[in-house]
């Protein structure tokens, strides 16, 4: 396949784009969607044409051989060899969506092409002689338009690619030759313009038509999983056929955070989100909309995984962690441990709950705070203190990830069990509060301001992001650019994991 095209189908088909849903119903839950307008796809085509143009040359075409009758001359014997395409330079271009595929049609494009001649014929003067000539020759094709159209749809989670057309057209074949007493036999010469247009057509179709079932087989062995951490992975299993518009292609994907090393498996209890990527600037490339059940996927999974827990030794004030920090505040406490140092023991008891409106990020967290004393070399649980946290967030694009920031709002707390009498909630609740904010929102910022790998591939990165909070869904809308050095990684890559790798590491 022209790598032109190859390249172009394999950054589009991976930028797993959004689903325009009108009355088609999804068989399957999907909670990520991304839209590639018309000018990310012009982005993509642009860039790999000018990058990857000389990646189709030199193409080498087959040896042409003909006979021709020539006044005075009698039947002449050519043969044009070494026939190579060297040169192609595309004037115009474009991407096309329609309802049945996609097409790319680069038209009006040149090919500069190199060869050998020989001609040979017998007369007679007394005896017979063979009369033999070579030399070189320059073939100018103008006029050429190249176009694939490709069809799309789902099968079982992955993408697969079939060819609907693909066609080649010359114009026009100019050829000078060179060597010899080469100008007797220009017009011989000439006769071969449509073969020499026949065999850049045929060259050129045969190399797209190769391409397609090489590409189709890399885009099924894909992974159906972004490695997030240790703990988790971003389930990218596609969900429904592809949406094509006459301005834009989009695709839905799973979007659920699961388990890492697990197969990505549908949960039929989620409810699946249907919406447009709307973005406010029509002028971006790429748009990414992610529903509050991705983020609230992220928490459940986490806190399954017992990741939500912590013990606390240390505090910026570290006499918090002592009794005798506590003597005003807990008396009891300090009587019957003094002077001896604590942890503070927190386990979230419920996975905190995600919610997004047009104006804010709410979290509500519900955890449990264990007040341990060290002694002697024994833990003594002493008190449990239940908290209900209400926190705001922001969110920030880094890099090609998703992050954010939490900030306090308010908080309720309770006591839950105690070894060592009442305790006086209204004394404790400053002490609560220096924790929380300066213990857990700043553990808990350091992991959302690290954010969580968006499906976008290695190599592209986001530029001039802009980030869209509505009912339930968080939208990212953004142009991207490109790092030059990834370019062969990423279009021949030697493996399914350097694939995955390449595809989806930031």
């Amino acid at each position: 396949m022209s790598p032109i095209m190859l390249h172009l189908l394999l950054i589009i088909s991976l930028f797993i784009p959004s689903h325009t849903l009108t009355n088609h119903q999804p068989t399957s839950e999907s909670f990520i969607s991304i839209l590639i307008s018309q000018n990310g796809l012009n982005f993509v085509k642009d860039l790999l044409i000018t990058k990857e143009i000389s990646s189709l040359t030199p193409l080498q075409l087959p040896k042409i051989e003909k006979s021709a009758r020539i006044p005075f001359v009698g039947n002449v014997d050519i043969v044009l060899s070494n026939i190579t395409i060297y040169q192609i330079n595309v004037t115009s271009s474009i991407v096309k969506t329609g309802e049945t595929g996609v097409a790319i049609i680069a038209s009006g494009t040149t090919c500069n092409l190199s060869m050998n001649w020989h001609y040979s014929y017998r007369t007679w003067l007394l005896v017979p002689i063979e009369i033999s000539d070579s030399g070189h020759a320059s073939v100018e094709v103008e006029g050429m338009d190249v176009g694939l159209t490709l069809g799309l749809e789902n099968q079982r989670g992955s993408l697969k690619l079939s060819i609907l057309e693909c066609g080649c057209y010359v114009k026009d074949v100019s050829i000078m030759l060179d060597g010899g007493v080469s100008w007797l036999y220009q017009g011989v010469v000439d006769a071969f313009e449509g073969q020499i247009g026949f065999a850049v057509e045929n060259a050129i179709t045969q190399k797209l038509k190769e391409g397609v079932p090489k590409l189709d087989s890399f885009l099924q062995s894909l992974p159906k999983g972004i490695s997030v951490d240790d703990i988790a992975s971003l389930n990218v299993t596609f969900v429904n056929d592809p949406s094509l518009s006459n301005f834009s292609i989009g695709f839905e994907v799973n979007g659920l955070f699961t388990e890492k090393g697990k197969d990505a498996v549908l949960n039929s209890n989620q409810q699946s989100f249907q919406a447009l990527v709307s973005c406010t600037n029509s002028s971006k490339m790429l748009g990414i909309s992610l529903d509050d059940t991705v983020f609230n996927s992220a928490s459940a999974l986490y806190f399954n995984a017992e990741f939500m827990r912590w013990i606390v030794d240390k505090v910026p004030d570290q006499s918090l962690l002592n009794t005798a920090g506590w003597r005003f505040i807990v008396p009891q406490l300090y009587k019957k441990y003094p002077n001896d140092d604590m942890n503070l023991n927190i386990t979230l008891s419920s996975p905190p709950v995600i919610r997004m409106s047009p104006h804010t990020i709410d979290a509500t967290v519900y955890a449990d705070l264990i007040i341990d004393v060290l002694e002697a070399g024994d833990v003594i649980p002493v008190a449990c203190i239940s908290l209900v946290i209400s926190a705001s967030g922001s969110v920030n694009i880094l890099r090609n990830n998703l992050a954010g920031s939490m900030k306090l709002d308010e908080f309720t707390m309770s006591l839950k069990w105690s070894k060592i009498g009442n305790l006086r909630m209204y004394l404790i609740q400053p002490v609560m509060w220096t924790v929380i904010e300066t213990v857990i929102l700043p553990y808990a910022n350091s992991h959302l301001g690290k954010g969580f790998p968006l499906p976008i591939i290695h190599g592209f990165t986001l530029q001039n992001a802009e980030i869209i909070c509505s009912n339930a869904r968080i939208t990212v809308c953004s142009d991207v650019a490109f790092a030059e050095d990834f370019i062969q990684p990423l279009i021949y890559p030697t493996t399914k994991r350097c694939a995955s790798d390449l595809l989806y590491r930031l």
